[in-house]
């Protein structure tokens, strides 16, 4: 099979045997980069905020729930507002892949600096990985979309979904262990792992150029001429997709400001609030259950970097051995971890796991979504983005219900697991109907010339929504103290489900401005 690439307009060069599980073989190496990456980024997030409140004499910086919950809202906010740049970068200057490239190294030596655990460098690192991501983010989707033409057009939502859970693997795994080993072990050791994944990733990358040919090169402002004459859409529907574009991102923020509690007042709901002490049988059930979702994904990665290798036989060998090296490792911890954990009488569940569910149930359910929008109910985007949203809110429901038992300003409380993990999962799945049909949808509204960019505007919207996330956050004790915790999380419920409504209703105008892309 011979995959074209919509920005150079040339074939990526044949490979034997290409596809896998029905996609280019190419997504899978943009699968595992991405797996890495983050890995990397959600590892080294899910310690942030614990880090940095955590008293000093158990290795913290004592910073109160309010200065680290801003911080977070800063980084993540950066994090999500330098794609924009990237994405023009990659447009004018660089391409999309020596972008992503470029972007991956950045990012290990921004986890490099972390790791030396000074406060000058804990800076320079929070630094280097937002401008590593910058390159690295929007442009590793548009790769993704480049990948697509019209002899497999019909595929393409289906590899957004796939490479989806590429980006939650690695987030469960980087959550996961990065994790564990910064609570229960040594927290630069946590931040010093995240950066050696993104370094492997960034190596399987480096030595899998040859598979994509043309695809994701720089074009040149002649050949940027010629398909823009060959480019026969007409002014004003290319206007009106981008009208669409920027609306989905726009509704993006009230999904994002949220859904990005997980990194900030929900971590700490589930340090403070939460009873996440299990002995007896539950705590041998946890064990078992924990297993399972920490050995069954990485059964099913390593089938699928198998499959990659098979596909790509040996010409690509040092690639898939650096993939087999990050493997090896990926494998040798969760049997450390899960063989500590069993010689325990006592389970104390990590406040970092639940961060862990949103990626697991990613895992599990993007398969059944994906043959769910194929084969049984498959509405326009507007619905779609719509569902996720109430879908979220839902969840927060859940959160502002479980929590109605804690008193007014109380600073601990006992409250069952239970709910934490409906939430997330009720989050998940508003997740699944939301951002990787939302990657989908750019791909195919934004021209070939804007594609860089137009993902960098969908990063942008992330961008706001994640300050914001941050600074509402933060609230998290003063609004407790003056009403409740249920109120607190109830502004959450509310806000996504007014806004899902909303754009639901405006499915006919929507549908308008798309012209036939359905």
């Amino acid at each position: 099979m011979t995959t074209t690439s919509p920005v150079s307009g040339q074939a990526a060069t044949p490979q034997a045997g290409t596809a896998i599980l029905g996609q280019p073989n190419q997504l899978f190496v943009l699968f595992f980069t991405e797996m890495w990456e983050r890995f990397s980024y959600y590892g080294m997030r899910a310690l942030l905020v614990l880090f940095l409140i955590t008293e000093a004499s158990k290795g913290g910086w004592g910073w109160s729930r309010a200065d680290a919950t801003n911080l977070y809202g800063w980084y993540t906010m950066l994090a999500y507002l330098t794609p924009i740049l990237g994405g023009y970068i990659a447009d004018r200057l660089l391409g999309t892949r020596r972008s992503v490239l470029l972007g991956g190294f950045i990012i290990a030596a921004g986890h490099i600096a972390l790791f030396m655990d000074t406060l000058p460098s804990f800076y320079l690192g929070l630094g280097l990985v937002v401008l590593g991501t910058g390159l690295f983010k929007p442009n590793i989707s548009a790769i993704v979309g480049q990948l697509y033409g019209k002899d497999n057009e019909g595929a393409r939502d289906g590899g957004y979904t796939l490479f989806y859970m590429g980006v939650n693997a690695g987030a469960f795994f980087g959550i996961s262990l990065c994790g564990y080993i910064g609570e229960k072990i040594s927290w630069n050791l946590g931040f010093g792992l995240a950066g050696l994944f993104m370094i492997l990733g960034a190596i399987q990358f480096w030595l899998s150029q040859g598979l994509f040919g043309r695809i994701g090169d720089k074009i040149d402002a002649a050949k940027k001429a010629v398909e823009e004459k060959l480019d026969d859409t007409p002014e004003h529907v290319v206007a009106d997709r981008l009208k669409a574009i920027f609306v989905f991102s726009f509704f993006t923020i009230f999904f994002w400001f949220a859904f990005e509690q997980a990194g900030g007042s929900m971590t700490i709901f589930a340090a403070d609030y939460t009873d996440r002490t299990l002995v007896g049988t539950s705590g041998f059930i946890f064990k078992i259950v924990n297993t399972a979702m920490t050995l069954i994904p990485a059964a099913i990665l390593s089938w699928l970097l198998f499959k990659l290798y098979r596909s790509t036989g040996g010409k690509y060998a040092m690639a898939n051995l650096s993939l087999a090296v990050a493997f090896a490792i990926i494998w040798g911890l969760c049997l450390w971890m899960l063989g500590r954990e069993f010689a325990m009488e006592q389970s104390e569940v990590p406040a970092t796991w639940f961060g862990v569910l949103n990626s697991f149930f990613i895992v599990v359910l993007a398969p059944m979504f994906s043959k769910m929008w194929e084969k049984h109910w498959n509405p326009s985007g507007p619905v779609k983005f719509g569902t996720g949203l109430v879908l979220l809110g839902l969840g927060f429901a859940v959160l502002s219900y479980g929590s109605a038992g804690i008193p007014q300003g109380a600073k601990t409380a006992q409250v069952s697991m239970m709910f934490l993990s409906l939430a997330y999962l009720f989050h998940t799945m508003g997740e699944l109907c939301l951002s990787p049909v939302g990657l989908s949808y750019i791909s195919k509204l934004a021209p070939t010339r804007l594609l860089g960019l137009m993902f960098g505007v969908w990063f942008l919207n992330s961008a706001i929504a994640n300050k914001i996330a941050g600074s509402t956050g933060a609230y998290i004790d003063q609004i407790s103290s003056a009403y409740s915790m249920s109120v607190f999380f109830l502004i959450f419920t509310v806000i996504p489900i007014g806004a899902g409504v909303v754009l639901m209703a405006m499915t006919p105008l929507m549908k308008k401005w798309m012209h036939g892309v359905h």
